[in-house]
């Protein structure tokens, strides 16, 4: 497989309001040097002739993207989104015309390294399925029973994170995702819309330094790296 010229469109869903930060506003607005986090996320991105145009899906009622001057790109498109995740990355798929292969990114993944976008982007000359972009987990992971206590400790040797961007055939992964949404089953990750319909997608290992902001002390290790490393 070969890959052509102009066929690779982003998709970051951009459409929650981050309840586990405890704001006011969608996290993927906080400032760190003078950039908001979803600036910094797309900005990787942008640096990457390969990706033609990048799609943000928005929340019906946010008024803050448009205010960015990143806005004004010229491969950024703007649409918008719905109920959960697994909506809002359909809607943006249904926004894209003409992709042969669709990476998907987290809006509050800002410390994506260009090493790691170039290895995932490279799957599309290795695969027909697409992947994702992991990391091996090195705790100690423990199977808790009824909330409160400890059941089992769980082999590790098998386990990864998921993380992103991950990239798949555009059809495909319209194609099962529609079949997940019309399921009504829910999904935190796109790789996993084609494993429930029976697909292998590969895994791409990054850099740990790959972190998405969830709760607030994530910001330390994220103001951190962005001061800190060249990514």
């Amino acid at each position: 497989m070969k890959l052509k010229k102009n066929n690779i469109v982003a998709v970051i869903p951009a459409a929650g309001i981050g309840k586990r930060m405890l704001l006011n506003f969608p996290k993927q607005y906080l400032v760190i040097n003078k950039r908001t986090i979803i600036e910094h996320s797309i900005s990787t991105l942008l640096k990457d002739s390969r990706i033609t145009k990048i799609i943000i899906v928005l929340h019906k009622k946010d008024n803050y993207f448009c205010n960015l001057p990143i806005y004004l790109n010229k491969r950024i498109f703007v649409t918008r989104g719905g109920i959960n995740r697994c909506r809002s990355v359909f809607l943006g798929l249904s926004y894209v015309k003409n992709a042969e292969w669709v990476l998907i990114h987290d809006a509050v993944r800002p410390c994506l390294q260009h090493k790691d976008l170039n290895k995932i982007i490279d799957l599309v000359n290795t695969s027909s399925i697409g992947g994702i972009l992991t990391t091996k987990i090195k705790d100690t992971i423990k199977f808790i029973k009824h909330n409160k206590y400890i059941s089992h400790t769980v082999n590790r040797d098998s386990l990864f994170l998921s993380l992103t961007p991950q990239i798949f055939p555009f059809k495909l992964i319209f194609n099962c995702l529609k079949y997940i949404l019309r399921k009504g089953i829910k999904i935190t990750d796109e790789s996993s819309a084609l494993e429930l319909c029976g697909y292998y997608p590969k895994i791409v290992l990054g850099s740990n330094q790959n972190i998405k902001l969830t709760f607030p002390e994530d910001l330390k290790l994220i103001n951190y790296y962005l001061n800190s490393v060249c990514i």
